[in-house]
């Protein structure tokens, strides 16, 4: 009877066991809860990262007689709902303007009975790099509005973790002109050798419209890292027409980060930087 008792309880110790395992089995972990939210400020491989590779990229595309849209953010900008929240209402804000745009000069097309031209914005924002503090965004825009030709631009953004805010890489700056005056020499120099690399002598005539060097703070900044840890690379994007004819196209700068500009940058976000010298 001994025997047979403690079998039976054994046997029932072990489904128990069993039961347990099987209930436990696919419960989110905190670990897991925390990467299902998008946890700020989880550094490299932690919760973060495992929330952007398993959210899905955000692409929204459009096509038809009135417009052409496209809207596409990456894995690791749907992971943070706020920022998602932000992505979303810019590609609705966006689409919606091309739609009042588009349909204003199709009557007005038809009105003077000459062809429409389908508008169009194609925007895809991608991850220039992830550090444990910030999220770094570019966006290249394709533009057509009807006319002769369409129009390339670039945006940028930062999610700082921290402080769970969108940021523009010139925030992080004490001003525009501080930063300018950091990187001018570089910035003006860069712009000089990629023109050279086209085969196109930089306009130096006083009466030129290009012939100045654009303030880079007028300009896309977008900022990088060389090792997931620290802001130690940086590229100036250039729209046509601000250095050159729009036969030119656009130009991407890349200019480093020195000590100079490091210095330029408010306290909060010195940390953050690795300058090369």
């Amino acid at each position: 009877m001994a025997t047979a008792t403690s079998h039976r309880n054994a046997t029932l110790f072990l489904a128990g066991t069993l039961l347990l395992a099987g209930c436990s089995e696919g419960k989110p972990t905190p670990a897991d809860k925390a990467a299902a939210a998008g946890v700020p400020g989880a550094p490299p491989g932690g919760a973060a990262d495992v929330a952007a590779k398993n959210a899905p990229a955000s692409t929204v595309k459009e096509s038809n007689d009135l417009i052409e849209f496209a809207y596409a953010y990456p894995r690791e900008a749907a992971a943070i709902p706020e920022l998602a929240a932000w992505l979303d209402g810019d590609r609705a804000t966006k689409r919606d303007a091309l739609i009042a745009a588009a349909q204003r000069d199709k009557a007005a097309a038809e009105k003077g009975e000459f062809p429409y031209r389908a508008h169009s914005h194609l925007q895809t924002w991608q991850r220039v790099t992830s550090t444990p503090r910030f999220l770094s965004l570019s966006a290249e825009i394709e533009t057509y509005t009807g006319g002769a030709h369409g129009m390339t631009g670039f945006e940028t953004l930062l999610w700082d973790r921290n402080r769970r805010t969108q940021l523009k890489p010139l925030d992080l700056f004490t001003s525009g002109e501080a930063f300018d005056a950091a990187i001018r020499e570089p910035f003006c120099a860069g712009i000089k050798r990629a023109k050279a690399a086209r085969g196109i002598t930089a306009e130096e005539r006083p009466d030129s419209v290009f012939a100045k060097c654009p303030p880079a703070s007028a300009q896309t900044v977008w900022l990088g890292s060389s090792d997931g840890r620290y802001l130690d690379r940086m590229t100036i994007a250039i729209a046509p027409y601000e250095v050159g004819p729009y036969a030119e196209g656009s130009y991407k700068i890349n200019v480093p980060v020195t000590g100079a500009l490091v210095r330029a940058l408010k306290d909060e976000y010195a940390r953050d930087f690795l300058p090369i010298n």
